[in-house]
């Protein structure tokens, strides 16, 4: 796909179950897509499809007029906004006499381009091999079977679509073997951090709604934050101090879309795994977005397909790591529209805080909200230590709140009882489950 090459936008419009996107912002989104990899869109058109055809998705005369269009346009490459099949894509190419891409293999040409770590580049990699074993149709001669065994009296071997099929698949075996590694690499660091106790805060949210901008705003870090879909892949992480918590880990992870591809989820699994150990999710939505609700169930699905939550965030199910849903771009609203959401507000349910990343509006209420999430469930414990182990009591003043603190005779309480010999300390410390749990392996 060469940079700068002018392309159709078509969106097959079929009816489906759930909140939608509307059909103009699907056009927007997939311009915004096609723009992100640097191609110049000549048009953008909606095509309603009743039911889909086996071979090419659009009826006959739908192809004839995708076709007028691309001309008109002088468009070499028409981008399909949804699936297709690898005949569809073949035979709409014949018909067409054009390149044909749909929406999964040109957001993994975006991520493609975007990966910058080694990580990055080997997920992408293993989802580009896996959409493409799927696509090698014997459409081209150099598929034709080879020739087996000696001479001219050899039976035929495997086809060259099978050689390029166990190519594949011999590959994405050792990139699979390389990303177990990081991941249980990921995995130590994890571990690292569960000694270290610091909580993890986790930005999620669809692409393009602000994660970037709130991440830089919280950290005043320099991430790459533009309007831009997909602006940001690999995942940062930033230590960051809250009201009563003097240090949390906030991990910016990558946007998520409608339709991402599954590919894509499945390649980046290890990443995406980040979200599913921190101690509270922060969902970013684009308030001012007319399509907020339909992204935010995109979103909810994915959580949903990672057991971060019960389902596709459908009233009373409650998610298996605290979620606060951050409403940004404030700023954007007018006035009425800011007021009709005031007046509805959240569910009983939901924790939200309406923000503007852009300009700081509001971010103190969202750390203030953070950290009563991290330590609503404290309860006050009672510990007699050694007054030699530092460690231990130094941890407990850094992650608890000490209520009191007393000198124990040594008489007093046996030293199997107070895990050490000579002078005891007793203290009466508030923690939550998890800075217990941390302070039990210590």
């Amino acid at each position: 796909m060469t940079r700068g090459a002018r392309a159709l936008v078509v969106y097959p419009s079929l009816r489906q179950r759930g909140a939608q996107i509307d059909t103009e912002a699907r056009l927007d989104e997939a311009k915004g897509l096609a723009l992100a990899i640097g191609l110049v869109v000549g048009d953008a058109i909606a095509i309603p499809i009743r039911e889909p055809r086996a071979a090419t998705l659009f009826g006959e005369g739908q192809v004839a007029n995708i076709g007028i269009a691309a001309t008109q346009n002088d468009a070499d490459l028409i981008i399909v906004d949804g699936a297709l099949t690898a005949i569809q894509q073949r035979n709409l190419e014949e018909k067409l006499k054009r390149k044909v891409i749909d929406r999964t293999g040109l957001i993994l040409e975006i991520f493609g381009e975007r990966a910058a770590t080694a990580e990055g580049r080997l997920q992408v990699e293993l989802a580009h091999l896996d959409y493409q074993a799927g696509r090698l149709v014997r459409s081209w001669t150099h598929l034709e079977r080879q020739r087996g065994g000696f001479g001219f009296l050899g039976g035929p071997g495997e086809t060259q679509i099978e050689a390029d099929r166990r190519l594949i698949r011999d590959r994405m075996a050792r990139i699979r073997r390389e990303l177990e590694q990081v991941r249980r690499t990921r995995g130590l660091h994890r571990d690292r951090r569960e000694k270290a106790p610091w909580p993890v805060v986790a930005l999620v949210g669809y692409t393009n709604a602000g994660k970037s901008t709130l991440f830089n705003r919280l950290t005043g870090a320099a991430v790459m934050a533009e309007d831009l879909l997909f602006a940001t892949l690999d995942p940062t992480m930033r230590s960051i101090r809250l009201p009563g918590i003097d240090k949390a880990i906030l991990s910016d992870t990558v946007g998520f879309i409608s339709e991402l591809p599954t590919q894509l989820i499945a390649a980046f699994r290890a990443t995406l795994e980040e979200v599913t150990a921190a101690d509270v999710i922060v969902h970013v939505r684009d308030i001012a977005n007319a399509d907020s609700d339909a992204q935010k169930e995109q979103v909810l699905a994915i959580l949903s397909d990672l057991g971060v939550t019960g389902g596709a965030g459908g009233e009373g199910e409650d998610p298996a790591i605290p979620l606060i849903e951050v409403w940004n771009k404030w700023d954007l609203l007018d006035p009425e529209r800011a007021e009709d959401l005031r007046a509805v507000g959240p569910s009983r349910s939901e924790t939200v805080v309406p923000l503007s990343a852009l300009t700081g509006e509001g971010c103190d209420a969202l750390l203030e909200t953070i950290s009563a999430m991290l330590t609503g469930d404290a309860r006050e414990y009672a510990f007699t230590i050694a007054a030699a182990d530092g460690q231990r009591l130094a941890w407990l003043h850094a992650h608890g709140e000490v209520l009191a603190e007393d000198a124990v005779s040594e008489a007093v309480i046996p030293a199997k009882d107070a895990g050490g010999e000579g002078p005891q300390v007793a203290l009466r410390v508030r923690l939550t489950a998890r800075e217990l749990g941390r302070f039990a392996r210590l």
